[in-house]
This record gives structure tokens, C-alpha cells and sequence, in this order.
């Protein structure tokens, strides 16, 4: 699935199963909340942090998906064409970076 179908299908589910999209600011507090569990797992789990043994059984992957569904609802309720943007920005990035990378000696 593409990002483009990936918007659509989260649009599909707002108008199927939800009553709106959450307001914008709610909707960015949403995506913070999502992160911090992100952040939690992986501090945890790959940092050097101890995991707790109720976060033992924490899904990382579910937790990006929720991520990436509000990434995508804010999307939809401001008019972006993630696609599009996504696509821009890994142009920029590879003509940008397209060395510099491969030149840093903390990366060796």
C-alpha cells in the first residue's frame, strides 16, 4: 500500500466507524501520546533502561501503526498530499545527503 492509499483508507475508517476526526490540536496531542510509547519501548527495550516486565509484552510495530495513523489523520484534515511530500522530501534528502553519509567517520 502506497501513502496515498494509506490516507484513503484511513478516511475511509474515520467516515466508517468514526463520527469526525479529531480537532487538529487533539489529533497533535494524540501523535505525542503515541510517541512517548514509542520512545518508552525503545529506551527500554534497545536503550539503558531496564524493561519493566508490564512492557515486556508492548508491541513496537503496533505502537509505530498508531503512530503513522494519526500522522496520516493530520494529513487528511490539513490537505496534504503525504504522497507527494514524501516524495519531495526523499529528493531533497538524496541530492543533499547523497555523500554525506558516506563521509562520516562516526559512521565507519
Amino acid at each position: 500500500m502506497n501513502i496515498k492509499n494509506a490516507q484513503q483508507t484511513v478516511d475511509n475508517w474515520i467516515q466508517q466507524h468514526g463520527v469526525r476526526y479529531f480537532n487538529e490540536l487533539t489529533n497533535m496531542a494524540q501523535l505525542t501520546e503515541e510517541v512517548g510509547e514509542v520512545a518508552r519501548i525503545i529506551a527500554r527495550r534497545y536503550g539503558e533502561q531496564s524493561e519493566k516486565e508490564s512492557d515486556k509484552d508492548k508491541d513496537l510495530g503496533e505502537e509505530l501503526a498508531d503512530v503513522l495513523f494519526v500522522v496520516l489523520c493530520l494529513a487528511n484534515q490539513t490537505g496534504i498530499d503525504l504522497q507527494d511530500a514524501f516524495d519531495k522530501k526523499m529528493e531533497i534528502k538524496t541530492k543533499r545527503d547523497h555523500d554525506r553519509h558516506h563521509n562520516n567517520p562516526k559512521l565507519k
